[in-house]
């Protein structure tokens, strides 16, 4: 995206990637993401094009909430729709055509861990083997506070803003039918679908960032 002239930031949330924050994953909340998440968007002059991936969802929705005026468009990629007062947990219970995700309980019950002989099938199914080696080596500790806090929103804060959904066919982690059931219950302006997995960044990038390309060109236009 930034080759066809658009800015891009990338954002690790405390407790992922190489972010350098060093709270445990145990302490880490959702209030931690949306609080990193606002910081970064006080910091930009204009509205974004705010994308989400998987548990993201859960993370740009909340957010939303607190800085609408700061968000152009919500993008969902493969991610996590709540409604109001829902947790993912509940969205993932309730998802009984996906296959088991690869998550093992901590054994003092405060965070995730992967279980990783099945990652790969779970996440990265269309990956070529080099992403997914790199891509493992970056997949962490996911705290459980996030995963059981329900969202708070309005129809007066996010819902000012206009949703855009992606869809992928072959996702093994948050089945098609749960993806649906999702932007049905909350409706998206725009819906796009890719025959990809769970991971479209890894294993179809061109194709996933011609259609953000799009999306923001036409956001330009309107």
């Amino acid at each position: 995206m930034r080759d066809t002239g658009h800015r891009v930031l990338t954002v690790d949330l405390p407790g992922h990637g190489t972010d350098t924050d060093t709270t445990a994953a145990s302490k880490v909340t959702l209030q931690d993401y949306t609080d990193h998440l606002c910081r970064v968007l006080d910091n930009e002059s204009e509205p974004v094009i705010l994308v989400g991936h998987s548990m993201g969802g859960l993370v740009i929705t909340q957010t939303a909430e607190y800085r609408p005026d700061k968000i152009q468009l919500l993008v969902y990629v493969c991610a996590f729709l709540p409604e109001n007062g829902q947790t993912l947990l509940q969205i993932l219970e309730k998802d009984n055509t996906a296959s088991p995700l690869p998550i093992i309980k901590s054994e003092d019950n405060t965070y995730l861990k992967l279980n990783e002989p099945f990652v790969k099938d779970a996440f990265f199914e269309e990956c070529s083997e080099n992403d997914v080696f790199e891509a493992k080596q970056k997949l962490c500790f996911q705290p459980l506070l996030p995963f059981v806090t329900p969202v708070r929103i309005t129809e007066d804060h996010i819902g000012r803003i206009p949703r855009t959904y992606i869809e992928t066919l072959k996702d093994n982690a948050i089945s098609t039918r749960c993806q649906r059931a999702m932007y049905t219950r909350t409706p998206c302006k725009y819906m796009i679908t890719m025959d990809a997995d769970h991971s479209p960044f890894l294993s179809q990038p061109e194709v996933l960032s011609s259609h953000l390309n799009d999306l923001a060109e036409h956001m330009e236009v309107c």
